[in-house]
């Protein structure tokens, strides 16, 4: 009996021992980070809480009070580590990771089964956006996302899709009006053919979209836990029945912008070759005119010389006519 006991009373040692001590090690690799609980509380940074971290910083002081969470003690990548059996780790990848805009954690068979976004645009047009969310959990916050948010990336999913929707419904190109004189007045006279269009626009303008979006999702991290490292919106697609009359315009457009482009080309070299001929007529007459004005510079010089000068060089150019003509007409004199 007493061995028995005492049997009973080693084989609980080393279950205990293997149970609680030699489990307790742990490690946490390169791409993770780890929280620690006792007795069901997050190890504290002392005082310190997100509002003062710079994670905080895209927030305003209102939502700084509401989501003030306190920075707790983050285990870096090594190991290996050990806990006692009231404690608890938290083991979180940072990886940055991609996902569809258009999917619905909570109902992924929403949205045509996660591969589309519904939004509505300015003029009343239903239409569809695909595109991707690259993210990662932000270690600066682990509160937030492991004990603050119960869903996270439901919580951000609904953030940016409410975010994408407002915009897409209020966006509008930016204006430029030609200025007096541009040259290409006409071309922008042209492109009013599809200002004013939502979806042209919003096709034309994906980059500005997607930097907004970027923009408004920087709180993320302070919010939720989760970053945001950008959003990557690459198509927008109408309805077919909308998508047939917005080709028309745009091959119009594309007609009468080549049309335009052609004139002015066939005009620039015109004017390119009115000015040659211009220039080349400006010579010609240069040409011409510098003996004469030779010859009036030398006439100058002999009047200086003194009067007989210049009567003198009259009558040897008048010799040398005369030995060269064939036939002289003199006028009578009536004396």
């Amino acid at each position: 009996m007493g061995t028995l006991f005492f049997g009973c009373v080693v084989g609980f040692v080393v279950w205990f021992l293997v149970r609680y001590l030699v489990a307790g090690f742990y490690t946490v690799n390169q791409n993770e980070r780890a929280v620690k609980t006792s007795f069901g509380r997050a190890e504290r940074v002392g005082d310190a809480t997100t509002a003062q971290d710079p994670v905080a910083a895209p927030l305003d002081a209102e939502e700084k009070e509401r989501y003030n969470y306190p920075q707790v003690r983050v285990i870096p990548p090594g190991g290996p580590y050990f806990k006692w059996p009231w404690e608890k780790v938290y083991v979180v990848s940072i990886a940055t990771q991609t996902i569809n805009m258009a999917h619905d954690p909570e109902n992924p068979g929403a949205n045509y089964q996660g591969s589309m976004l519904e939004a509505v645009t300015k003029d009343q047009l239903n239409t569809g956006l695909k595109g991707q969310i690259r993210w990662h959990i932000s270690e600066r916050n682990l509160y937030a996302y492991l004990f603050g948010v119960k869903h996270p990336i439901t919580h951000v999913m609904g953030y940016f899709v409410s975010v994408l929707r407002e915009r897409i419904a209020n966006f509008e190109a930016p204006a430029g009006a030609p200025k007096t004189g541009d040259p290409n007045a006409l071309h922008n006279l042209a492109a009013t053919a599809v200002t004013g269009i939502s979806i042209n626009d919003l096709r034309k303008n994906l980059s500005d979209i997607n930097d907004h979006m970027d923009k408004e999702c920087a709180g993320s991290a302070a919010r939720y836990g989760i970053a945001l490292d950008a959003s990557l919106i690459t198509g927008i697609d109408p309805p077919p029945e909308v998508e047939s009359a917005l080709a028309a315009i745009n091959t119009a457009y594309n007609e009468v912008s080549s049309s335009i482009s052609l004139s002015q080309a066939s005009a620039d070299q015109k004017i390119v070759q009115s000015k040659r001929a211009v220039e080349i007529e400006t010579l010609k007459a240069q040409a011409e005119v510098q003996p004469i004005v030779a010859l009036a510079d030398q006439l100058s010089d002999l009047k200086q010389n003194g009067a007989g000068a210049l009567d003198a060089y009259v009558r040897n150019v008048r010799l040398k006519l005369y030995s060269e003509a064939k036939t002289v007409i003199l006028e009578a004199s009536h004396e």
